[in-house]
């Protein structure tokens, strides 16, 4: 795909972004048209700048995916275009950017049980909260392999805690991934569920103040999207959020992923091909390296994987299998992987972090009543219940098959026959 942007472009058991390829009998839907893919904004400021300092630029002949740019502050504005903008990317790729330059939150008075809103919503906050998590991921991964292994929590079958590399795999060869990641758990920072072991790095007051903050405000996020996208649906109001309460278990978490630079005469997927396990993903990343595969059309019968370019001050949001079933498919959950950054990006360790929202444990991931659109696409789809899971056995079983000896067919996600394995 050539297409470059010109506007730029448990439940202690629980999940991992990284799913994988789906299984070889499950049926590919239909692709959706690409509106955002026909549109450029010639409103944006193209003089911004919107790079990382400090780290080597992307190059700029390398192709990036046109994620349409949606602005936080229009969003809480309620500004119809940028709400139309976000319910397309919804359903067509499943990927936009996120800008969380917004005006501070009125300030309200909050308790224990309080559910996020817009009044919670400070993506400067967010974004400041970020640069703290990326400074402790630092020090985090720079503890020796000793030590970090002894909070991987594979064999009690929880996915929270440390992987190590190569103790993933990213296809059905068994070819081991190229990263390392620890997870945290949301019930456990937020006192829902008994705290885990972790490192005293992780276990100090300021620590964990700092983690749930940034949940908090993740959380915040994600529940104001769901609701624009309840009610884009026609959803009974509030239907999505009841399914994803902040203080209710589930599994939610926040992951540091850190690849070191790979050697130029064997570069390999630091991460195979999946789609996310959960409902909504907040990504924040500096380098490139994250690639997208999007849905064939007719004037793309055979996309390509393309960069999706880090910008500053943006977040990357995408939607997870939770959701396509959950609406039988009319929200996307998109291929994506993870390879050595480009050109001179390639020559630094790339550091992700990353807010994974999921319905609560005993959701039953099944097609949701009363929407006329969910309905009418069950309809043209053809689509007939399947399994019912709920969001706890549905992660566990995908990230757990992603570990080193699982079982790689049972981490199959939603994207049907895109993928021989």
């Amino acid at each position: 795909m050539a297409a470059v942007m010109s506007q730029t472009s448990t439940s202690q058991l629980g999940a991992s972004a990284i799913a994988p390829p789906a299984l070889p009998h499950q049926t590919l839907p239909p692709a959706p048209a690409l509106h955002h893919l026909e549109q450029d904004d010639p409103k944006e400021d193209h003089n911004e700048d919107l790079a990382y300092p400090n780290l080597p630029p992307f190059p700029s002949d390398i192709p990036t995916a046109p994620l349409l740019r949606i602005s936080l502050s229009k969003l809480l504005s309620n500004d119809l275009t940028e709400i139309t903008n976000l319910w397309n990317a919804s359903r067509d790729l499943g990927f936009f950017y996120l800008d969380l330059r917004s005006p501070a939150p009125s300030t309200t008075k909050r308790d224990s049980a309080h559910e996020p809103s817009e009044c919670d919503i400070d993506g400067s906050a967010l974004l400041s909260s970020a640069e703290k998590l990326f400074s402790l991921g630092e020090k985090l991964f720079q503890l020796p392999t000793e030590e970090k292994l002894k909070y991987d929590f594979k064999d009690q079958g929880s996915y929270f805690g440390y992987k190590g590399i190569g103790a993933g795999v990213v296809d059905a060869q068994g070819t081991k991934d190229r990263n390392e990641f620890y997870n945290v758990s949301k019930d456990d920072i937020l006192g829902i569920s008994e705290p885990l072991p972790a490192p005293e790095l992780l276990s100090s007051e300021d620590a964990r103040d700092l983690l749930r903050v940034f949940m908090e405000g993740s959380h915040a996020i994600v529940t104001f999207i769901l609701r624009l996208l309840n009610d884009k649906l026609g959803l009974p109001e509030g239907k999505l959020q009841a399914l994803h309460r902040l203080h209710e278990v589930s599994g939610d978490q926040v992951r540091w992923v850190s690849a070191p630079p790979q050697p130029q005469n064997d570069q390999q997927k630091a991460l195979g091909e999946h789609t996310d396990f959960g409902s909504i993903t907040l990504l924040h990343n500096r380098l490139g390296g994250l690639q997208v595969l999007p849905p064939s059309s007719p004037s793309t019968p055979k996309p390509e994987w393309t960069y999706v370019l880090p910008l500053r001050h943006h977040i990357i949001v995408n939607l997870g299998d939770a959701l396509v079933k959950l609406t039988a498919g009319v929200l996307r959950s998109n291929i994506h992987r993870v390879v050595s950054p480009p050109g001179e990006q390639g020559k630094e360790t790339r550091m992700s972090l990353v807010y994974f929202a999921r319905p609560e444990d005993e959701v039953v991931l099944k097609r949701l009543e009363g929407s006329k659109v969910i309905d009418q696409k069950a309809t043209e789809s053809g689509e007939e219940d399947g399994e019912w899971i709920t969001a706890k056995e549905w992660i566990l079983r995908r990230a757990l098959g992603r570990r080193a000896g699982g079982d790689w067919k049972a981490s199959a996600g939603t994207e049907g026959e895109r993928f021989k394995h």
